[in-house]
């Protein structure tokens, strides 16, 4: 009877200590806000950018680049 009861009790602790329990908060806030940052800088070919004269939102590809800002046409770069 008593090794069944220790060994649910080492069940439950097993569970809380892989599952429950959370590290503490100064370990998750460092690496967590640098993996987040560089994935933010870091843009791929279908994201989405806003034109900087119209405000029209196209994909990476399809932009022209001036003046390290993003434009949607020809003409928007020309009005700028």
């Amino acid at each position: 009877m008593i090794l069944k009861v220790l060994l649910v009790l080492a069940v439950i602790g097993i569970v809380y200590f892989m599952f429950i329990k959370k590290k503490p908060a100064s370990y998750n806030t460092k690496s967590t806000n640098n993996t987040k940052a560089k994935k933010s800088e870091k843009l791929e070919s279908n994201d989405m950018v806003e034109c900087a004269t119209c405000g029209t939102f196209v994909e990476i590809d399809e932009t022209i680049i001036s003046n390290n800002k993003y434009y949607c046409s020809p003409e928007c770069v020309d009005k700028a």
